[in-house]
């Protein structure tokens, strides 16, 4: 078996709980086939069957796939999704939980993010995650700041914090493989101030010249400010339409095996960093439902909840 099969074998049996009564969907494109190939591989001893889906790889992050794969992942009990584009917040995805499937999304992954993430302590990570979630459910305001210029604040009383611990064993959960965030959508049309993204950018990667600032009015982010990489991400909202810039996601990386290298599946996961996504929020349970989620890392945050100091200038305070 080789290293990579390896890193699939613990995706499979230890974060999805795989069975030998079910049966497993891999839905990948050209750009992950090794990685679908090698799911497919150690999935077989594993479960009762295993279908392998290959589609033509989508436009941007949270577009769905084809009706073809919709359908199928709703059929079976698990699904993996190794693709260069995200489907964790699609109706596709959405449909498949309320089915009572299991859905790993792996998108963007490379393998080498497979074979350095899949080795951390999934468990250590999940009480880490879990409690920065609660934290987030009984917050009321979130305040973020950072070196680079962002400050911002995002009303969330009510809104329930969301764990991707990369343990997905029950009926209808799903996360990112690897993972390690918790996350939630703030209050529509509430949040206000600056984010300054100089980390990396879904569909971008790794910042490399200015850093993309947004100013965030009533929840929208209204001005997109920059060098080339600003001007080459505001003509995809464009074509996106106006929903694409929907403040949708705070989330926060618990993963200490993670590192920033431009592939956003990895970098959000990041211990130690905070990112902010515009587009759609429908999975965490808002109103905006658009083909766009585009996640974007900010680099030693300073993250306040209320009157709790969660992380100070990249530290976490919080312990596992």
């Amino acid at each position: 078996m080789t290293p990579l099969h390896d890193a699939a074998l613990t995706a499979a049996r230890d974060c999805l709980g795989i069975k030998d009564h079910e049966t497993v969907l891999i839905v990948t494109d050209e750009h992950r086939y090794s990685i679908g190939r090698a799911l497919f591989d150690v999935c077989r001893d594993l479960a009762a069957d295993v279908i392998f889906m290959e589609m033509t790889p989508r436009r941007v992050n949270g577009q769905e796939p084809p009706a073809a794969i919709s359908e199928a992942m709703k059929s079976v009990d698990v699904s993996i999704c190794p693709t260069s584009t995200s489907l964790t917040h699609t109706d596709a995805r959405r449909a498949a939980c309320a089915a009572g499937a299991r859905v790993g999304t792996m998108p963007g992954i490379t393998e080498d993010i497979m074979l350095r993430t899949m080795r951390a302590d999934y468990h250590r990570i999940a009480r880490l995650t879990n409690k920065i979630a609660e934290l987030l459910t009984a917050g009321t305001v979130a305040h973020v700041t950072s070196p680079a210029g962002t400050d911002v604040r995002l009303p969330i009383s009510g809104i329930n914090g969301i764990p991707s611990t990369g343990l997905v064993l029950e009926a209808g959960k799903y996360g990112n493989l690897p993972s390690g965030e918790a996350y939630l959508m703030p209050q529509e049309g509430q949040s206000e101030g600056v984010i300054v993204v100089d980390g990396s950018l879904a569909g971008v990667g790794l910042i490399t010249d200015e850093p993309i600032r947004f100013v965030i009015e009533k929840g929208m982010a209204v001005s997109i400010e920059g060098g080339a990489q600003a001007k080459q991400f505001e003509e995809t909202v464009n074509s996106v339409g106006p929903k694409a810039r929907n403040l949708a996601e705070l989330g926060v990386g618990t993963n200490d095996q993670a590192e920033i290298n431009g592939t956003i599946l990895e970098d959000e996961k990041v211990l130690g960093t905070v990112h902010l996504a515009l587009g759609n929020n429908v999975s965490m349970g808002g109103t905006c439902n658009v083909g766009f989620h585009v996640d974007g890392i900010i680099l030693n945050p300073t993250l306040k909840i209320d009157d709790q100091l969660i992380l100070d200038n990249g530290k976490m305070l919080v312990q596992a």
